[in-house]
């Protein structure tokens, strides 16, 4: 047993997601090996798209009307399970004024 933090993909089934979902899952574990527990994938149905740490939902397809991508994805897990940890080139670039 760890005391790391985990996430949960819940994936729609219906919509055959589950490849989407797997590929975020191994992009995330592989960038925060040291950091997390683990990411679970849970299958649903109605066009469900969202990933959890714990009753926290980081990201829903639903509420933002598009499927997170994979460098955003990974900031916002990193601000909520390492906020310290550097994701080189895939780190925020800073918006230019104009």
């Amino acid at each position: 047993m760890t005391d790391k933090p985990t996430l949960t993909i819940e994936y729609c089934r219906q919509c055959r997601w589950l490849m989407r979902a797997a590929w975020m899952q191994q992009e995330l574990l592989t960038t925060f090996a040291e950091e997390l527990g683990g990411v679970t994938l849970i299958p649903g149905t109605g066009g469900i798209f969202e990933v959890r740490y714990g009753n926290v939902v980081l990201w829903s397809r639903e509420q933002r009307e598009r499927f997170p991508e994979i460098t955003e994805l990974k900031q916002i897990v990193r601000d909520t399970v390492a906020p310290h940890k550097s994701l080189g080139h895939s780190d925020r670039k800073e918006l230019s004024a104009g």
